[in-house]
């Protein structure tokens, strides 16, 4: 059975539909790419698994319960967590503090453990603490060490990039779902990023969904490739199958001339 499972969505917005009956499904383990042109719904498609829009229609299937409608914190509950197209951290806080305080949906004590600062308190804080600093640690020296102290605001931009899904990590997911994490990356850094990604997979056995436009990205990442164009899906398979889809090339290049003439 697919982690996630989506049949039918529909979504739209003063009578235009941003999805219009898309089907999608992710396995266990699997790195999913979802590309299209400007407008294609790729973000509402995430907004709308996320909680931060209602379907208009159709299945979220999530490990088999349908979590259409749902808010974003009782998905998030569940095990699914994203990033953003802009990165959204709290600034004034530390790199540490930014990963501990994602792990809150999963803690037991309460407001009165915490006011009274109890010893099972503490005893959550300090595990809290020591599995925000191990997620850090996956990403190197990039934000290890020092910067759990440093206030997010300071870290350069590639750095806010990888802390957001150092966050996203800290929640405890099973499905990641990444919303264009190379933008604005030079090509050093995308490289970089890229190699995260498929680790992220290997090494802490993440399902991830990415939404992305650098196509070197999405050809080493990606297992399958998922096309949107008008909230319509319009191609999916392999790389080297969708980057020759006529369909596709079209979506993003416009027909050609002489068909336009007709």
């Amino acid at each position: 059975m697919p982690v996630l499972e989506i049949k039918n969505l529909r979504k739209g917005f003063g009578g235009v539909q941003a999805l219009d009956g898309v089907d999608f499904s992710i396995d266990e383990g699997e790195i999913v790419s979802v590309i299209g042109p400007n407008g294609a719904g790729k973000t509402s498609f995430f907004n709308t698994i996320t909680g931060y829009f209602a379907p208009d229609e159709g299945e979220i299937l999530f490990d088999g319960v349908d979590i259409a409608g749902h808010q974003p914190h009782e998905i998030t509950e569940l095990g699914i967590a994203r990033t953003f197209q802009n990165v959204r951290l709290f600034p004034n806080m530390t790199v540490l503090e930014n990963v501990m305080v994602a792990q809150h949906s999963r803690t037991s004590s309460g407001i009165f453990r915490s006011l009274l600062n109890t010893p099972a308190f503490r005893k959550e804080e300090r595990e809290i603490e020591e599995r925000a600093k191990e997620i850090l640690s996956f990403f190197g020296q990039r934000l290890k060490g020092y910067r759990w102290d440093q206030p997010a605001f300071v870290l350069s931009y590639a750095n806010r990039r990888r802390l957001e899904i150092a966050r996203a990590m800290g929640t405890m997911p099973d499905l990641i779902l990444l919303d264009e994490p190379t933008a604005g990356m030079n090509p050093r850094e995308t490289a970089e990023l890229t190699a995260l990604i498929r680790r992220m997979r290997d090494e802490r056995g993440y399902t991830i969904v990415v939404i992305e436009h650098e196509m070197r990205v999405v050809r080493d990442v990606s297992d399958r490739v998922v096309v949107l164009d008008h909230g319509v899906k319009i191609a999916e398979g392999d790389y080297e199958t969708v980057s020759h889809d006529p369909d596709v090339i079209e979506a993003y290049l416009g027909r050609p001339a002489e068909a336009n003439d007709e």
